[in-house]
């Protein structure tokens, strides 16, 4: 009879006290654009994505491992420190930068496709954002840095995506460049 009750007890208890939802983790892997460069850390797109996706009820927490700079065969040498074990998704917006520092097309397509692979190998969902055409409007004065609206309009597009359901195993992607 006491351990009836007692089985009672706790599934009155199991149902009556709310289960608190894991945060979802996330990281933008990026370079000088990640960053934030020119606009400022807490105006980038990860710290912006961050704050739309708790509006939107989601308790998000985004880490911004953008490098100043940084190429995608940097990004793929740094992705394991960068992309803790309990990362739910990861954020690849690779740039311009192998093409402006003389690598190639090959070698960057190469590299960006070893870095979905890695993270989807550990279970983790992957977002490429790397648009064919960016436009013109979302640069700052320099031509090569995204200015502050631009990181607002990517949160906005990544917070859609994050926020629809997954389709596995597949990668969103936005479209690379050729």
């Amino acid at each position: 009879m006491i351990f009836v009750r007692a089985l009672m007890l706790a599934a009155v208890l199991a149902v009556a006290v709310p289960v608190e939802a894991a945060a979802l983790n996330i990281v933008a892997i990026g370079a000088s654009n990640t960053s934030g460069f020119g606009v400022g850390e807490q105006n980038a797109y990860p710290a912006q994505l961050q704050a739309l996706l708790r509006k939107k009820g989601i308790d998000a927490h985004v880490t911004n491992a953008g490098v100043l700079g940084d190429v995608t065969a940097g990004m793929l040498g740094r992705l394991d420190a960068a992309v803790p074990k309990g990362t739910d998704i990861v954020i690849l917006q690779p740039g311009a930068n192998d093409l402006r520092f003389f690598g190639t097309k090959q070698a960057r397509a190469a590299n960006i496709a070893a870095m979905v692979q890695r993270v989807r190998a550990r279970g983790i969902r992957v977002i490429v954002y790397d648009p064919d055409k960016i436009p013109a409007d979302f640069y700052q004065w320099d031509g090569i840095h995204f200015n502050a609206a631009a990181h607002a309009r990517i949160a906005a597009t990544l917070a859609a995506q994050i926020a629809a359901p997954a389709k596995p195993p597949a990668a969103t992607a936005v479209p690379s460049k050729p």
